[in-house]
């Protein structure tokens, strides 16, 4: 069997396209923003390079990190993220781990401010395949198979949810039922358990009026309604944009608008500055690497490294999805941003992590075609 050498080089240059397109929309998102010290656009986009510089050389040395030593981590990881994410639900922790309009979704660890729900996304997907490639056959059967991930998953989302950040914990739960049923569990199973994560989800919307009001607004856009304002904006930035954009830090939705136009709502920044061409060149960019890291995990050498490259593709494109699709009003509102592009140094290192390990695998595929045929 021969097996080529050029998707690990071609994700790498994907990804790095996809963060100078992230450090410069940054810095026209946010460059009319200012404080009390002045204009921050160049400051936001400063740590957007840094953050980039530091992810670089992590996904530099997962690539060269045997993915197979990854399932030894996978354990530690796990429970690594289940306390940092503990620490925000603890009323004592507000020093490090403050209200932020709203949330308590950032760990302050002196040298640096983490996101839990980042890494516990990460170290989910990781953990998920490390167990299921383990379980094998027994996935078909759901005590056996299915419910002891559930006996994990569950007050890992819980705590997701409490921070509260419902769409990462949808997200998260998402990533673990594909990486489940990749592994062949049950379609019933996983049909259950998605009807199971639409029930909380229902019972988390209708027990929050801002949530149900994002929620009206997305099944009612017609209506005017506070909730719907900033998608309604959004669609008239990226109507602005037409074909090549208004230019560079020349957008006006940023202008109090949109909120958070260098994060949460970055495609629109994006369709309305660099208009259809630029939006295209990003989705063009997404859909490239998901087809390149369903490639690898097509011909991953083994059970473990098929399901960890499913799921760490299934991380950036679904995140993708769903950001652009809140960006386009297909998709009601939720926090998630666009990997590799939206301002925040947890989502970028975590991102990066995510194409070294994808990396590591497509490398040991190809050495063990050179050795011979792969059997799992």
């Amino acid at each position: 069997m021969t097996v080529s050498r050029w998707e690990a080089p071609l994700l790498a240059t994907i990804a790095a396209i996809l963060v100078t397109l992230g450090i410069v929309a940054v810095y026209g998102a946010s460059s009319l923003l200012t404080t009390a010290g002045g204009p921050v656009g160049a400051t936001f986009a400063l740590r957007q390079a840094f953050g980039a510089a530091v992810g670089g050389v992590v996904a530099i040395a997962a690539a060269r990190f045997d993915y197979r030593r990854w399932r030894r981590l996978a354990w530690p990881l796990l429970g690594t993220a289940a306390v940092l994410l503990l620490i925000p639900l603890l009323p004592f922790a507000h020093p490090i781990a403050p209200t932020i309009n709203g949330a308590r979704r950032w760990v302050n660890l002196g040298l640096v401010t983490v996101q839990p729900s980042e890494l516990a996304k990460f170290a989910i997907v990781l953990w998920t395949a490390m167990l299921a490639a383990k379980k094998g056959d027994a996935l078909r059967s759901f005590r056996r198979g299915v419910a002891p991930f559930l006996v994990i998953l569950m007050p890992l989302a819980a705590m997701i949810l409490l921070e509260p950040h419902l769409s990462m914990t949808l997200l998260v739960l998402l990533l673990a039922g594909t990486v489940l049923f990749a592994a062949g569990a049950r379609l019933g199973h996983f049909l259950l358990l998605a009807g199971g994560a639409l029930g909380i989800a229902y019972a988390a919307v209708a027990r929050v009026g801002w949530r149900a009001a994002r929620l009206d607004a997305f099944l009612n856009p017609d209506l005017p309604s506070a909730a719907g304002w900033q998608v309604h904006q959004s669609l008239v930035g990226i109507g602005q944009g037409r074909l090549f954009g208004v230019g560079l830090g020349q957008g006006q939705q940023k202008l109090g608008y949109v909120r958070y136009a260098y994060s949460d709502f970055i495609f629109s920044t994006i369709g309305e500055e660099w208009g259809f061409v630029g939006a295209l060149l990003l989705v063009l960019c997404f859909g490239a690497f998901v087809w390149v890291g369903f490639r690898i995990a097509r011909t991953a050498p083994d059970a473990f490294g098929r399901l960890l490259a499913v799921g760490l593709t299934a991380s950036v494109g679904v995140s993708a999805l769903l950001h652009i699709g809140v960006s386009l009003g297909v998709v009601p509102a939720t926090g998630l941003t666009l990997p590799f592009v939206s301002y925040g140094r947890s989502s970028l290192v975590v991102s990066l992590v995510a194409v070294g390990v994808l990396a590591s695998v497509a490398r040991a595929r190809g050495r063990g075609a050179r050795a011979g045929p792969a059997h799992e």
